[in-house]
Formats: C-alpha cells, sequence, structure tokens
C-alpha cells in the first residue's frame, strides 16, 4: 500500500512538473512575442516620427513679377530674387542680400518656369505664389534647428531667422503637403528631391522580373513534380534548387554584372538588367512555393482525370495546375516583395548612380527605391535624413500591402480537401 502512494505520489509529482514547464514554456514565448512586437513598434514608430517630415514642405509666399526681360533670359531665379528684395527692403547689404536669396530654394525658378508655361499670359504680370524654401529653413520651421544654440553652432543665422520671424508674424510662410516628394526625381537639393524616379525604376524592374520568373517557375515546378523522373540528377537538381534559395543575394548581383554586363554587353542602370538579376533571384522561391502547391493537390484529383481518358498533360494543365494556382502566386507574390527591397543585386550592376530623370522605358537609366533610400542615408545634409526615412515609410507601404494582397489570395482561393 505504501509503495502504490509512493507511486502515486511521484506520478502527481511528475506531472506537476510537467504542467508547470509548459507554463514556463508558454510563458517564454508569450514574452518573445511581446518583445518583437514591442521592438517593431518602436523601429516603426522612430521612423514614422522621423520620417513624417518629409510629407511636408516650408513654403514662403511671394509678390512675383513676371518681368519681360528676365523671363526672356530664363533667368527665373533672378526672378525670385528681384521678389526677396521687395519683401526686404530694408536690406541694403551685399553680404545680407546672399544671406536673403539662400532662404528660398534654389529649385524656386523652376516653380515659377512650371507656371509661365502652363499660363504664358503671366508676361508682365504680378502674382502672389508660394515658393519652396531651402532645407536650412525647413529644419528650422520644423523644430529640427535649434534657435537657443550660439549663431555659430547652427546653419542658420540670426539675421535669417529674424526675417522668417517677419514671415511668420506676417503669415507668410506655413507647412504644406510635399507634393513634390511624390512626383519629382532625385536632387542634390533636400527639398527638391523625391521618390518618382526610384518608384518607376522599381516598378519597371519588378516588370521584368515578374515577366522572367513567373513562366519560368512555374513550367519548372510542373516539371520537376509531374513529369521528372526521380533519379539522381533530378535529385541534384532540388539540392541546387533549395541551395540557390539561400544563397546571398549580392552573388545574383555579381552574376548579373559578369554575365549581362560585361559578357552581353547591355545597357548599365537599366531596369532591364535589374529584372534580369531579381529574377534570378526571385526563381527559386517561385519554384519552390510551385512545388508545394502542386503536392497539396490530393492525387485523386490526378486519378479522377486520367481514369476519364485525359492525358498527362490535359490532367495537369486542366485540373491540377488550376488548383495549384492560387498558392503559387502566393509564392510570387511574396518573391515580388522580397525582390522589391533588395538593394545589394542592384549596386552591382550600377543602380546605384545619381539619376535626375524619371525613367520611361526598360533601357533608361534608373534607380530603386531601397537604393535610393542607400544613397540618401548617405548624404551630409540633416534634410535627406528625413527623406531617408519618408522612402522607408513609402517601401514598407509597398511591401505591406503585397503581403496583404498574398495573404487575401490565399484566403480567397485556397481550398481545403
Amino acid at each position: 500500500m505504501t509503495d502504490q502512494l509512493s507511486n502515486s505520489e511521484r506520478i502527481q509529482a511528475g506531472l506537476a512538473r510537467r504542467y508547470r514547464a509548459e507554463k514556463r514554456f508558454r510563458l517564454y514565448g508569450i514574452i518573445a512575442v511581446v518583445l518583437a512586437v514591442g521592438f517593431l513598434a518602436v523601429m516603426l514608430s522612430a521612423i514614422g516620427a522621423r520620417g513624417f517630415g518629409a510629407f511636408y514642405q516650408t513654403h514662403a509666399s511671394l509678390e512675383v513679377t513676371f518681368d519681360e526681360e528676365l523671363v526672356k533670359d530664363k533667368d527665373w531665379q533672378g526672378i525670385v530674387k528681384v521678389a526677396m528684395r521687395k519683401s526686404f527692403p530694408d536690406v541694403k547689404a551685399r553680404r545680407d542680400k546672399r544671406k536673403l536669396y539662400k532662404l528660398m530654394s534654389s529649385g524656386a525658378g523652376f516653380d515659377l518656369q512650371g507656371m509661365y508655361k502652363a499660363d504664358p499670359e503671366l508676361l508682365g504680370q504680378t502674382r502672389t505664389v508660394w515658393l519652396p524654401t531651402s532645407d536650412d529653413i525647413d529644419m528650422l520651421m520644423k523644430g529640427q534647428i535649434d534657435r537657443v544654440l550660439a549663431e555659430d553652432d547652427r546653419r542658420v543665422s540670426d539675421k535669417e531667422i529674424t526675417w522668417v520671424d517677419q514671415w511668420i508674424a506676417s503669415d507668410r510662410i506655413e507647412l504644406q503637403f510635399n507634393t513634390r516628394f511624390f512626383t519629382g526625381g532625385d536632387s542634390r537639393e533636400p527639398e527638391l528631391a523625391g521618390i518618382l524616379g526610384a518608384v518607376m525604376g522599381s516598378l519597371l524592374s519588378l516588370t521584368v522580373c515578374l515577366a522572367l520568373s513567373f513562366p519560368l517557375g512555374v513550367m519548372t515546378a510542373v516539371y520537376l513534380e509531374e513529369f521528372a523522373p526521380k533519379n539522381k540528377w533530378t535529385d541534384i537538381i532540388e539540392v541546387n534548387i533549395n541551395n540557390l534559395a539561400a544563397v546571398p543575394s549580392i552573388v545574383f548581383g555579381l552574376l548579373g554584372l559578369a554575365m549581362f554586363l560585361n559578357f552581353f554587353g547591355m545597357p548599365r542602370s537599366a531596369p532591364l538588367v535589374g529584372g534580369m538579376v531579381l529574377a534570378l533571384m526571385t526563381l527559386p522561391t517561385i519554384i519552390i512555393a510551385g512545388r508545394a502547391a502542386l503536392r497539396a493537390v490530393p492525387p485523386s484529383i490526378r486519378e479522377a482525370a486520367l481514369g476519364m481518358g485525359a492525358s498527362p498533360i490535359q490532367t495537369v494543365t486542366h485540373h491540377v495546375l488550376p488548383l495549384a494556382m492560387p498558392g503559387m502566386l502566393t509564392g510570387t507574390i511574396i518573391g515580388m516583395a522580397q525582390a522589391l527591397g533588395e538593394s545589394a543585386p542592384l549596386l552591382m550592376i550600377g543602380m546605384v548612380a545619381f539619376i535626375v530623370d524619371v525613367p520611361a522605358a526598360f533601357t533608361d537609366p534608373a534607380t530603386a527605391l531601397p537604393v535610393q533610400i542607400y544613397l540618401w542615408a548617405d548624404s551630409p545634409e540633416r534634410a535627406f535624413s528625413e527623406r531617408t526615412s519618408g522612402a522607408i515609410i513609402v517601401l514598407l507601404g509597398f511591401l505591406i500591402t503585397m503581403n496583404i494582397i498574398a495573404v487575401f489570395m490565399r484566403k480567397s482561393f485556397e481550398r481545403r480537401w
């Protein structure tokens, strides 16, 4: 009786230890999830707080006269200087005038040029227009430059702050939505820099990547899963495909540099070459996802089709492939999202170049959004820090959208057998 009680007690004690271990394991899992979510929230909050300012740009109101002589000489920045002297008639010294002119962006004249091209009737007229200020004034208005610091320790002088305060007192300076950030190309001046060129470069590259990787990936997955004989050669191919999925992306960039640029002589820094390199990188992911989707189709579907007299090709194309296509598309979208965030292979083929114009063709010089972020992060101007975080927000938006689409497609088209 004593032995039975002792055995029962040992069993109960063992169960209690196991239950405590399970509770600790669950607690560790909850702590890990909370920490991961916390780190993610801190990262996104930091990026959002810094990048939100990129969506707004400081503009000042000026009484601009489209002087015939200045318009004829295409001295658009000269028109801005005349307007600045009218706004601050007390500024007489040449040195002070140079500081005064620096309040406005060096690209303010391009805005006037665009206005004149849209409406030539402005010649000789005086209009009140809002023009972008320089990046230093923009940082001052956003509180990124401390007024309390000594004049030698900040980029904005006391006189410039006085002139800005006069604008503030007369409601002639304000933060406006920065449309140029979404509609302009890259620039050496932070207040003029935009992401449209990089976004178009990424879209063109992804178009080439999708056009090459999706059909090749699907056909390869179908052949390996449905038609290829099971021997050592197919085993070697499968092992190599799985290994390629884990190869660092910069290796594909080196391959593109050696083959597409050096051997075939294709255009450097072009979305065509970038898309081909990204296709090489994405193919293993699409093949693996495609094979998994084909394996998920029950064998009874194949057997029923073959039993009805369908050929093996008809069985695959009419029955198996349509049922596996949602899983293949999900894997393809995930692969495209991975390609969108890659910068290392694109750096190797020259898409790191400073490109001002927005690309319109697959062979035009272009950069990509991750590469643009890399370039801006390396710029010394403080205003580019905002642009960098703003571009990261846009890139994260694209990535999250693509993953949401992948999840929606999987939930909408998946079938449970």
